[in-house]
C-alpha cells in the first residue's frame, strides 16, 4: 500500500503537554452530537482553531503575493494577526481550559492518550476538548476508549490512575488539519532541540 506524505503525517506520534477535559458520551447520542457540531457556528472555543485553518488554506496564495507585492503580503499578515489576537481573547474569557494545567499527552492525528483518575470501560465514547498550545487552538472532537491500564506507581505518584488510550471516532476536517500541523510543528521542534544537545555534547 502506498502512503503519501500528507497520509505519514497523520501516523506521526508525539509526546506533548496540553489542557483538555472530556465528557461520557451516551451512544445513542453521538449522531445528534456529531451533527451539531458539524451543522452548528463555531462556538467561543473552536474558533481560533477555524481562523488556524482559514490561514493554512490562505498560506499558498500568501506566498505568491508575497514573491510579486512584498508590501501586500506584509499588510495581510497584520490583518491575520489581528484577527487571531481577537479570537484568543474571545476564548480566554469563555473556556475554563485556560485556567487549567496542562498534563502530559502521547498525540497523533488519529488519537490521544493521557492519564485519568478513574477506570473508564473500552469502548465509551467521550466528548473530548484540546487547548493546543502556544495557538490556543481549541479542538471539539469525539472519541472512543480502545484501552484504560493502570498506570504505573512511584514515589512521587502512589495513585497514579490509569493511561487512556482513544482513537478519533469524529474530528472536523479543518480540526485535524490543524492537529496534523500541530504535531509536525511540535516533531521538528523536538527534533531540532535534540540536534542541539547532541552539538553541544560534541563540542564539549
Amino acid at each position: 500500500m502506498n502512503i503519501n506524505q500528507d497520509e505519514r503525517r497523520q501516523f506521526f506520534r508525539i509526546d506533548d503537554s496540553l489542557s483538555l477535559s472530556y465528557r461520557q458520551i451516551p451512544f445513542d447520542r453521538l449522531a445528534a452530537s456529531i451533527e451539531c457540531l458539524e451543522n452548528e457556528i463555531d462556538s467561543d472555543f473552536t474558533v481560533v482553531s477555524s481562523l488556524a485553518a482559514v490561514s493554512q488554506e490562505m498560506t499558498g496564495t500568501l506566498n505568491k503575493i508575497e514573491s510579486s507585492r512584498p508590501e501586500i503580503a506584509a499588510y495581510l499578515k497584520s490583518l491575520n494577526r489581528k484577527i487571531d489576537i481577537l479570537g484568543r481573547a474571545l476564548m480566554a474569557q469563555t473556556t475554563e481550559l485556560l485556567n487549567q494545567p496542562a498534563q502530559a499527552v502521547n498525540l497523533s492525528a488519529t488519537g490521544i492518550s493521557f492519564q485519568v483518575a478513574e477506570f473508564i470501560q473500552p469502548g465509551s465514547t467521550l466528548e473530548l476538548k484540546l487547548l493546543l498550545t502556544p495557538s490556543y487552538a481549541g479542538i471539539l472532537s469525539f472519541v472512543e476508549v480502545i484501552g484504560c491500564d493502570p498506570a504505573a506507581s512511584g514515589p512521587e505518584q502512589p495513585d497514579p490512575g490509569y493511561n487512556l488510550r482513544t482513537a478519533f471516532v469524529h474530528i472536523r476536517e479543518r480540526d485535524r488539519d490543524v492537529l496534523i500541523q500541530h504535531v509536525i510543528q511540535r516533531q521538528g521542534a523536538q527534533i531540532r532541540r535534540a540536534r542541539a544537545v547532541q552539538e553541544q555534547h560534541g563540542r564539549g
